[in-house]
């Protein structure tokens, strides 16, 4: 009996070692009575910070400090333990290296990186509402704002580098009238950003939401307008509720885009109406069908898509849709795609990053990234019934397929006209703008397709 206890004692010891010390055990015979940490560790003359629980290291040195050759001054390591590298040595921190502990039979890898000082403004927004365009490499930030905006007392929401600090304060009343120089300091970095606010003309591109502010919109749609205001030339958002009171000006406007998001899905008229009372909401729909029958054009994308039949269009709303939560969103294990057969030369789907052996599906997230996989589309089949095939789907809602498999329409149109302007909806669940992932986690590669295809979309129906 003496002889099992000894073995269950061993047997607990190695677990115990496992859980508690993270470490590894070697072949017979073994020595299991020591820890393998890495207890401070300073290179040249900067500490690092030790997690024995992810088994890193990061050391945080000055924004412009060369990396290329640092001594390792200081290595303590728990009682009996030996390393790979030992004090003096010199090591090239360019990108993060491995330092390999053991003690007897156990042992365990600390992964030790440089991390620079950085003061950043990240982003920009004036009242919660105007989003300011970034270039880090000037250092400016140009806002623009619609014209007769009293500028001497706009209130800025900074987000930048985690722990730095701000001159001019966050959050407090700002004058415009001039540029106006914000400092931000983290350690031995700083960075002064010259901020611009203009008066903009009036939009050719307006995004169209239920909220009333750009800051209110859930994290999806505000990551949509965000793009669109940094990238798209002329672009502005209003609420429903602007549009219906006339706040907007509309005079040279000749796209309006809603990404309508939902979490949990919505399929049908009753849901849509039920969750979107501004949009259709008779006031508002009077602008809307007025702007659509006076030539101008929309990009409805996601549960927006739901919007053509109140434009004027017959029966058009997807018999299948779904869609997931954003903090429950589900991890893509590889690239999402959708069909483009028989649409590649549709003006949506040009210089796109794609697959050079599937020519005829467009990838639009990567590996690692998390999605909801919100989807608003058609199916199309005898086994569900209402969309036999193409032909039937053409007739009854009096759009064109131009992205789907075979079994579904995921992107359609419906063509100008000399009574309207011309509507693009895409209803794939692959068209995703957020997502809730570490950037670290994934590698943006065919993700940037999404914003690809909507300025493919405002560029096909500007013209």
């Amino acid at each position: 009996m003496k002889t099992i206890h000894k073995l269950s004692f061993v047997l607990c010891t190695l677990c115990l070692c496992t859980l508690f010390l993270g470490c590894n055990k070697k072949s017979s015979p073994f020595d299991v009575s020591g820890d393998c940490r890495i207890d401070s560790l300073v290179l040249d003359t900067y500490p690092g910070k030790v997690d024995h629980a992810a088994r890193t290291v990061v050391v945080a040195v000055p924004e412009v400090h060369d990396d290329h050759l640092m001594t390792l001054t200081t290595l303590r390591l728990s009682a009996g333990a030996t390393a790979s590298l030992r004090e003096g040595d010199q090591v090239n921190m360019t990108s993060p290296i491995a330092i390999h502990v053991e003690n007897g039979n156990v042992y365990q890898d600390y992964k030790v990186s440089v991390k620079h000082d950085e003061a950043r403004i990240l982003s920009f927004v004036l009242n919660e509402n105007y989003i300011g365009i970034i270039d880090q490499v000037a250092r400016t930030i140009s806002v623009s704002v619609p014209i007769g905006t009293d500028v001497k007392a706009l209130v800025p929401t900074v987000k930048m580098t985690a722990g730095a600090t701000l001159t001019p304060a966050n959050g407090v009343p700002c004058d415009f009238s001039n540029p106006v120089d914000f400092t931000v300091k983290y350690n031995t970095a700083s960075a002064t950003y010259k901020v611009t606010v203009t008066e903009k003309a009036n939009p050719v591109v307006l995004y169209l939401g239920l909220a009333e502010t750009v800051g209110q919109l859930n994290p999806e749609e505000q990551a949509a307008v965000t793009w669109m205001l940094s990238n798209v030339e002329k672009s502005d958002y209003a609420s429903f509720a602007d549009l219906a009171a006339g706040r907007v000006v509309m005079t040279d406007c000749k796209v309006i885009w809603w990404h309508f998001h939902k979490d949990g899905g919505m399929q049908g008229k009753e849901a849509f109406e039920a969750n979107a009372p501004e949009a259709v909401d008779v006031f508002a729909l009077d602008k809307l069908k007025e702007f659509y029958q006076s030539g101008g054009s929309f990009l409805l994308t996601r549960y927006a898509v739901n919007l053509p039949f109140y434009l004027g269009e017959k029966e058009c709303f997807p018999n299948n849709a779904w869609g997931g939560k954003e903090l429950e969103a589900e991890l893509v294990s590889s690239p999402w795609e959708f069909a483009i057969t028989g649409h590649t030369d549709h003006p949506l789907w040009q210089n796109l990053t794609m697959d050079p052996t599937v020519s005829d599906h467009v990838y639009t997230c990567d590996a690692g990234y998390k999605i909801t996989n919100s989807t608003a589309q058609y199916h199309i089949g005898m086994d569900w019934g209402g969309y036999d095939d193409r032909t039937v789907f053409q007739e009854k809602t009096g759009a064109k397929d131009i992205a789907g498999g075979a079994d579904a329409v995921v992107a359609w149109e419906f063509p100008r006209s000399d009574a309207h302007g011309a509507i693009i909806c895409i209803g794939s669940g692959c068209y995703d703008w957020y997502t809730i992932a570490d950037p670290a986690d994934y590698t943006e590669y065919y993700h940037a397709n999404v914003a690809k295809i909507t300025e493919n979309a405002f560029n096909y129906l500007k013209n």
